[in-house]
């Protein structure tokens, strides 16, 4: 009688495939976390994006107005908008948007724009520009 006690050396074994599906596994979940990861990095980007453009939008609104009557205009609010407003100058809002604007000073303006929104997971977000107008 003859046994055939040979072990095949060309295949794998259970446990080095388990090793290896497992390994293959932790790999691909963390490739997945990190490009969930790059869409989220990448959404926040653009908003803060549009975020600055808007307040740009403003700042060249208040450059584009006689010098003597920015800080009165300022003070009562005409560059303080909400969504709406924002949409009713053909810009896109970004969720929860507003535009806030401060200044000081007499002769020489420190004009300061924030524009605030909520984000993905409703984190609220900011970010401002800060420019300084001169009496011409």
């Amino acid at each position: 009688m003859l046994y055939f006690n040979k072990m095949n050396k060309k295949s794998f074994t259970l446990s080095e495939l388990l090793l290896a599906v497992t390994i293959l596994a932790i790999s691909l979940g963390s490739i997945l976390l990190a490009l969930v990861q790059c869409f989220l990095l990448n959404e926040a980007n653009r908003n803060l994006t549009i975020a600055l453009t808007h307040a740009e939008y403003v700042l060249e609104e208040i450059k584009n107005t006689n010098f003597e009557s920015i800080k009165t205009k300022i003070e009562n609010g005409d560059w303080d908008w909400d969504s709406s407003e924002i949409a009713s100058q053909g810009l896109i809002p970004l969720n929860n948007e507003n535009i806030d604007t401060a200044v000081t000073g007499t002769t020489l303006l420190d004009i300061e724009v924030t524009v605030t929104w909520k984000d993905r997971g409703l984190r609220n977000r900011s970010t401002s520009l800060e420019t300084l107008i001169a009496q011409p």
